[in-house]
């Protein structure tokens, strides 16, 4: 399965990339399962992608959690907790 991945703020910095494409593994359907994947790349996804407390996801532009399903051609953003005032 393909899905775009695109990293926002200090995680793109952090990878040295805004977005990439890539083809996951049988098993990887949720974000949570793709975290722990792409962790497994090795660095710097491990050291970055392990900060799960600061990192917020969405999947097709709605806020998703580490149990919200994936699917071929999803689109899942990554990016750290929005404050305003």
């Amino acid at each position: 399965m393909v899905v775009r991945l695109l990293y926002f703020a200090w995680l793109r910095e952090r990878l040295g990339c805004a977005e990439e494409e890539v083809t996951l593994p049988a098993g990887v359907d949720t974000v949570g399962a793709l975290l722990g994947w792409l962790s497994a790349r090795g660095e710097p996804y491990r050291q970055v992608l392990t900060e799960t407390a600061r990192i917020r996801s969405a999947v097709n532009q709605d806020f998703a959690s580490d149990s919200s399903p994936i699917r071929a051609g999803d689109e899942i953003a990554f990016f750290p907790p929005i404050t305003g005032g």
